[in-house]
């Protein structure tokens, strides 16, 4: 099999009507796509062993009894409801149905813990509920007293409980069948009652101090953002796309929008565990992830090689050498030939395309966000003949402010301006973005918004970063991360943490450290899996992970890695001492987003004792 990348060197120019003549709200963009392909494809989603599939049309009489069932429930124009579930499709009708009710979003990550639900639920002022399961409903009894606009909770696969308020998926759609038996055209003039302007999402940041940031997200923002895309030129109707992301989030969210607009299907699962299995079998075409998905796989396949080593370590070292050539000359805008493109060819067979088939065999391009993506990390997909596309945005702007394309990219860059958006670069280097996908402001916090929005409708993102002379966007750190030594010197942890994360196969995170320190230290988890493999092949097969990742000969490959590391770092960025921890850090112990982002100041506050013991005169 080879590589369908096609040419990475043609440049498509925005089709910008696209941006100038979009829909007006979500919800008219749901109405359009299921008048205009009521019989193609739509989604599909795992039923047991099975994956299930339902066209547009089939989905639009859903997303119908739905809204209509909201509407019996006494929603009104732009009153919030919550979904507080994990990616999946229902998710995606019950997101939708709310949008052609005329009503806005709520989004709670599943793992959000319930005093924090019950917060987000009582600030957005949410009048109904969907929630998971048990887990979901429990976490709002729990705090149902203080939440006086919730009235009913809707539950996909928990225990229905009219008395308690508590009703199933099927009795709302059951109820909104009959709304509309009787007002047929409910829908209709629900969509009419709200505009661009409309409240359309509010979607919660995941702070690290005090309480979370309700992002207030209007219809114009999402149009803007699926005609963005589309204008782009770099997706197509007949793409299938596997969609696992947080739909929580404002990446998955901005990915539906395009969706709609665009018109192509979607594989739904959230299950991260499920990735790599469910690619095989999708065989999608292009998929959006988090950096850590990448790394993951990465570590995944170059650690099974080199615990097998031998003839196979050596022809796999081979063919990435032949890979890299190959790849540069892409960039470069030619093509390999004689016994360059012959060596190519059998490097393909024998390494490259059985990469491929890990993804699917169909991919033509991965899309990261989220988090920086580490340039070495890119340029090693590539060479197997997968291209990954980094795209950069926030909440804030409603996800995808930058992206390279596939015609026109560059690694270690986020790519050229999404067209209809502006970006800037402010003295002191923090990236500044104005355009349609900005936010309106924080949810009830007018001094945190004007913060951030400055008077010319600039939002100051607290990013540093660079604009190059050819229009793509390089981000270096977040503002707030940058941090300086006792001796002066500043340091970008993102950049050397990402770094070693392309160097280490069996790394799983790795905090660094240092703000008024004389030197930097970290913090370094081991991912379970890949540890696995190689503690069979150094004599602790069987051990406990945390037996494992506390050995004296874990100690000793991790620093030949944090070695390789620091011939890389300038003096004061290198990395003196560091503490492999005896738990992976995990969402649900809130030290990472849902999103796959290390909460640097959680971990840091965590592990105070462990940092400080670094910066005794045994270490200093």
């Amino acid at each position: 099999m080879t590589s369908d990348l096609g040419d990475l060197t043609t440049t498509i120019e925005p089709d910008m009507s696209k941006v100038e003549n979009r829909a007006s709200t979500v919800a008219q963009m749901v109405l359009d796509r299921v008048s205009a392909s009521p019989e193609r494809e739509a989604f599909r989603y795992p039923v047991g062993a099975e994956w299930a599939s339902v066209t547009w049309g089939e989905f639009g009489d859903r997303v119908r009894r739905l809204a209509a069932g909201l509407i019996v429930l006494g929603i009104n124009p732009e009153e919030r409801v919550g979904i507080a579930a994990a990616t999946r499709y229902e998710w995606i009708l019950a997101d939708m149905a709310i949008m052609c009710a005329g009503a806005a979003t709520t989004t709670v990550y599943p793992t959000t813990t319930p005093d924090e639900v019950a917060y987000i639920i009582g600030d957005s002022g949410s009048r109904v509920v969907f929630a998971e399961d048990d887990e979901q409903v429990k976490k709002l009894r729990e705090h149902r007293s203080e939440l006086s606009d919730l009235g009913t909770i809707v539950t996909f696969d928990g225990t229905a409980d009219e008395t308690e308020g508590v009703i199933g998926l099927a009795e709302l759609e059951r109820r909104g069948e009959e709304h509309l038996a009787q007002h047929p055209k409910a829908i209709e003039e629900a969509v009419a009652a709200i505009g661009p302007e409309s409240l359309a999402t509010l979607i919660y940041t995941s702070g690290t101090t005090g309480r979370p940031k309700g992002v207030r997200l209007v219809h114009d923002c999402w149009t803007y953002e699926g005609a963005g895309v589309d204008a782009l030129g770099i997706l197509h109707p007949d793409d299938l796309q596997y969609l696992w992301l947080p739909l929580a989030h404002s990446f998955g969210k901005a990915l539906l929008t395009a969706q709609l607009q665009i018109g192509f299907a979607s594989a739904v699962d959230g299950r991260i565990d499920k990735i790599v299995d469910n690619l095989a079998v999708v065989r999608p075409t292009f998929m959006g992830s988090a950096p850590r998905i990448f790394e993951k796989a990465h570590g995944r396949i170059v650690s099974m090689v080199e615990q097998e080593g031998g003839p196979r370590a050596k022809i796999f070292r081979w063919a990435f050498g032949v890979g890299h050539r190959v790849a540069e000359l892409q960039r470069a805008g030619k093509q390999p030939s004689g016994l360059l493109a012959a060596q190519h060819k059998l490097a393909d067979s024998l390494v490259f395309g059985k990469i491929r088939d890990r993804f699917g065999g169909r991919l033509r391009f991965f899309v990261s966000g989220a988090a920086a993506l580490n340039r070495e990390l890119a340029e090693w997909f590539h060479a197997a003949g997968i291209l990954i596309t980094e795209g950069y945005g926030l909440t804030e702007t409603s996800a995808a402010t930058c992206v390279n394309l596939p015609g026109r990219f560059r690694f270690g860059s986020v790519g050229p301006v999404l067209p209809g958006t502006e970006v800037r670069i402010a003295d002191d280097g923090e990236v500044l973005i104005k355009g349609p996908g900005v936010m309106r402001g924080y949810h009830n916090m007018p001094e945190a918004t004007d913060e951030v929005l400055d008077a010319d409708g600039w939002f100051h993102t607290g990013d540093i970063g660079e604009l190059g002379e050819d229009g793509l966007l390089r981000i270096t750190d977040r503002k707030k991360d940058l941090f300086k030594t006792s001796g002066g010197k500043y340091v970008a942890p993102q950049l050397i943490e990402s770094l070693f994360k392309a160097i280490c196969p069996y790394v799983s995170q790795i905090v660094v450290h240092g703000e008024d320190r004389n030197f930097c230290s970290a913090l370094i988890t081991l991912d379970p899996e890949a540890i696995a493999g190689w503690a069979e092949e150094n004599g602790l097969g069987g051990k406990s992970y945390q037996a494992i990742v506390t050995s004296d000969a874990a100690h000793a490959m991790v620093q030949g890695y944090i070695d390789e590391l620091n011939a890389k770092l300038n003096r004061w960025e290198t990395i003196k001492t560091f503490a492999i921890l005896e738990n992976d850090l995990t969402v649900e112990e809130g030290e990472m987003t849902p999103s796959l982002k290390v909460r640097r100041k959680v971990v840091e506050d965590r592990y105070a004792d462990v940092l400080d013991s670094f910066y005794t005169s045994t270490y200093a």
